[in-house]
């Protein structure tokens, strides 16, 4: 789908999202190392941002919420934290959303697709 990129992955093992950055903060993924972000009201971990529009965040399936569990989706948003999601909310208000384009085609957006997919591949190889 037109801006859009989710991979699911399934780990070997049960992790919380504090538990599995813990699991892999010191590993260098395609869009560098990860960092956890408090997003809303909860953590999410990402990388650093292609612009506020297209960021890889790794986050909780589903089902799973915040339960310890092995199912993760690997997946392209809008910039995480609490001062981008204002922003983000802002600017789509004040532009009645087409200050958000940006998420669906372009350069900085399939850099994104591509680094979401290179980081599934990535944490899958990591065998935890």
């Amino acid at each position: 789908m037109l801006g859009i990129k989710q991979i699911k992955v399934v780990l070997k093992n049960d992790y919380t999202t504090d538990t599995l950055f813990e699991a892999i903060k010191d590993h260098e993924f395609t869009p560098g190392k990860p960092k956890i972000v408090k997003h809303g009201f909860t953590n999410i971990i990402c990388f650093d941002e292609v612009d506020r529009q297209n960021q890889v965040q790794i986050v909780p399936g589903m089902t799973q919420g915040a339960k310890p569990g092995p199912k993760w989706t690997v997946m392209k948003a809008e910039a995480a934290g609490m001062d981008n999601l204002a922003k983000n909310m802002a600017i789509g208000a004040l532009t009645n959303g087409w200050g958000n384009l940006g998420s669906l085609g372009g350069k900085n957006s399939k850099l994104c697709e591509k680094q979401v997919e290179e980081v599934a591949k990535e944490l899958q190889a990591m065998g935890i």
